[in-house]
């Protein structure tokens, strides 16, 4: 990939809907249960929360999708294994955290991760309210973060198959639902 489509890919992760819903539903259940967080109750604290929310997500795509994976020329897609045994793809799903694939191919530390996580954390150290600052707190956030990575590898790995096998179950059950409205004896007198 070139700089130019790190960059784009970086801009289209960030303008993801599914993103968006994910940051404002952890925003709101995060609002709702804690009124007394840093970011304050209400609709003000929603706001801010989905504010610190997206500048995390924005820090995180700038440096784990653009610049660390074009400084160290790093693929920063996951790359499926659909046809692999499920054991071998989860096995995949959590390696990809810490070794993925270079832009020529062969196998590298996922420096994106690796060391993306470490930067988003203490930048965000500056401006996340409420946050502890100290090297415990933030060796504890990093190792969640590395920890909780392969969740969103997981719903890139097996997601598509989970679509496929739901719509052909809803096929199925149209196809049902049709033969037995079209069926003699059946439905309105």
């Amino acid at each position: 990939m070139t700089r130019r489509e790190k960059a784009r890919l970086a801009a289209r992760n960030v303008a993801d809907p599914f993103n968006a819903l994910t940051i404002l539903g952890a925003s709101a259940i995060a609002v709702g249960s804690d009124a007394d967080s840093p970011y304050g109750p209400g609709m003000k604290g929603f706001g801010r929360y989905v504010g610190v929310s997206y500048a995390q997500d924005i820090t995180g795509e700038f440096f784990g999708t653009f610049l660390i994976p074009s400084i160290v020329h790093q693929d920063p897609h996951y790359h499926r294994m659909p046809n692999a045994s499920i054991p071998r793809r989860i096995r995949h799903a959590v390696v990809q955290v810490v070794w993925t694939q270079g832009d020529n191919g062969k196998g590298m530390v996922n420096y994106g991760a690796v060391v993306g996580f470490a930067m988003v954390d203490e930048l965000g150290n500056l401006y996340v309210p409420g946050q502890q600052t100290n090297l415990p707190a933030s060796g504890e956030r990093y190792v969640t973060g590395l920890a909780s990575a392969p969740i969103e590898n997981f719903v890139t790995e097996f997601m598509p198959d989970v679509a496929r096998r739901i719509h052909l179950r809803v096929v199925l059950f149209q196809q049902i639902i049709n033969h037995v409205a079209k069926t003699p004896g059946t439905g309105s007198p």
